[in-house]
């Protein structure tokens, strides 16, 4: 399967890329079915079962939302969050729901039409939900289970089991399956990663096209700082978290005269840009994931940094995008991006390995330095737990962020003082991942059950 840089980076809606975009993409594949199969018009019942993280998380990550807005024909990267409230609203207070543009208006029960089944689980992903359409006599129309597999990732229950892609696409030049294959294509061929990847690229897409999407993923990521940095008030959910970039932002800009003299100047704006983002993503504004929605902030702030301090060009921004991209391909392939799979680590500990290599790539950094920059940051996130107070994306998942930024550009310079040789490889790194993930304890892996997020009480409000 080859990854594009456009599979990891893509815009979507918060809070979470597995439990908001994920299930919404099934919502609407289910949909789809129903209409190519001729089934939508008789569908009087749909009934949502949400299985294990799913269930356990689903509330504090909108994923009853995200289903919903799915099923009337609402998609992640298109949505109108205004117009989703509106929808959501006309649907509480009618209790009918019309699926999608052209399908029937059907009575909508949530108490029983939505089911959240616990700690039950499917055995092949813990991020799992089946889709039930009945007609109005009862008889069951249509049955499907989709598997959210982070990142905004999607397979059925037939594709979940496959070992080739969905859809094989075109043939690349430079298929890689791990780095050091992907260190000896780029090394017999006389190319950096960024320039094999868009080598790969243009198998499918003209460059100036691959450019021009390039380009608006930085334009969104850098929108979505901004919009960040100027909102206040208070996080939806239930945990009364204030949104602090703008504090942050004030207190940076009062003490302004000071940055020249103070040498740590540059990690204030990286952690304020950080939060930025992953407060909003957290409101369910519109974010980038990269490569997940909890890990958003990582990849914008440390690409921001390159801008700012060190005069990014459009094409250094390229530049690290394909190379974070690359190396987000290995994880993807060879491990995970699900905290409910394998952990934190397979979020923002991916992030960070790739705002690692990306970075060092822009500051014109070799290969083999990049390697060792992506090794470096995960290899300081190996263990890492996703316990998210309350189901939520806000505690410890902010903050994590803005730390996952730092570490990021901390592996970086540490990998360009050096020559690339080092002990472990980036491969062993990603092998270690893997295990450790599977040897995690599932109250450890985004339900809520175990770490940070056990015995705190949260006082739940509907928003």
């Amino acid at each position: 399967m080859t990854v594009s840089v456009f599979d990891l980076f893509k815009l979507g809606v918060g809070p979470s890329s597995s439990h908001t975009m994920g299930p919404m993409t099934a919502a609407c594949r289910f949909l789809q079915r129903l209409r190519s199969g001729g089934r939508l018009a008789s569908v009087a019942r749909v009934e949502i079962k949400l299985y294990a993280s799913l269930a356990l998380t689903g509330r504090g990550h909108a994923t009853d939302r995200a289903v919903l807005l799915g099923l009337m024909g609402h998609e992640p990267a298109e949505l109108d969050p205004d117009q989703g409230d509106a929808d959501l609203a006309a649907l509480k207070a009618s209790g009918t729901m019309k699926l999608g543009d052209d399908g029937p208006a059907i009575a909508f029960d949530e108490a029983k039409d939505l089911v959240w089944a616990g700690r039950e689980r499917m055995p092949q992903h813990p991020n799992a939900l089946t889709f039930t359409a009945f007609a109005a006599d009862g008889e069951t129309l249509d049955q499907r289970t989709y598997f959210s597999i982070g990142g905004g990732f999607v397979r059925d229950e037939e594709e979940i089991t496959r070992n080739s892609a969905d859809e094989p696409g075109p043939d690349v030049p430079y298929p890689f399956e791990s780095s050091a294959e992907l260190l000896i294509k780029a090394d017999e061929a006389g190319l950096t990663i960024a320039e094999l990847m868009m080598a790969n690229e243009t198998a499918r897409t003209p460059q100036a096209e691959i450019e021009a999407g390039l380009d608006r993923i930085v334009d969104a990521m850098e929108a979505c700082i901004d919009r960040g940095v100027r909102q206040g008030g208070i996080l939806p959910g239930g945990l009364s978290v204030k949104r602090r970039a703008n504090q942050v932002f004030t207190a940076i800009m009062a003490k302004v005269e000071k940055q020249i003299s103070d040498p740590l100047a540059a990690m204030d704006f990286v952690n304020l840009w950080a939060l930025a983002v992953n407060e909003e993503n957290a409101a369910g504004g519109k974010v980038v994931t990269a490569p997940t929605n909890g890990a958003a902030g990582i990849i914008p702030a440390v690409l921001r940094f390159h801008n700012r301090f060190y005069q990014g060009t459009a094409d250094t921004r390229r530049m690290f995008l394909l190379t974070a991209a690359a190396i987000g391909a290995l994880y993807k392939k060879n491990a995970s991006i699900s905290g409910a799979e394998v952990g934190c680590q397979g979020e923002v500990g991916v992030a960070c390995s790739m705002a690692a290599g990306g970075l060092a790539a822009a500051m014109g950094g070799s290969n083999a330095q990049i390697e060792n920059a992506a090794e470096i940051a995960m290899e300081h996130n190996l263990g890492l737990t996703c316990d998210p107070i309350g189901g939520l994306v806000q505690i410890p998942c902010i903050e994590r962020n803005a730390m996952g930024a730092i570490k990021a550009i901390d592996a970086a310079r540490l990998a360009l003082l050096g020559d690339g040789e080092h002990s472990v490889s980036l491969d062993k790194v990603i092998a270690t991942m893997k295990r450790t993930g599977e040897d995690m304890n599932e109250i450890y892996k985004e339900t809520s059950l175990g770490g940070l997020a056990a015995g705190m009480p949260v006082n739940r409000v509907e928003c």
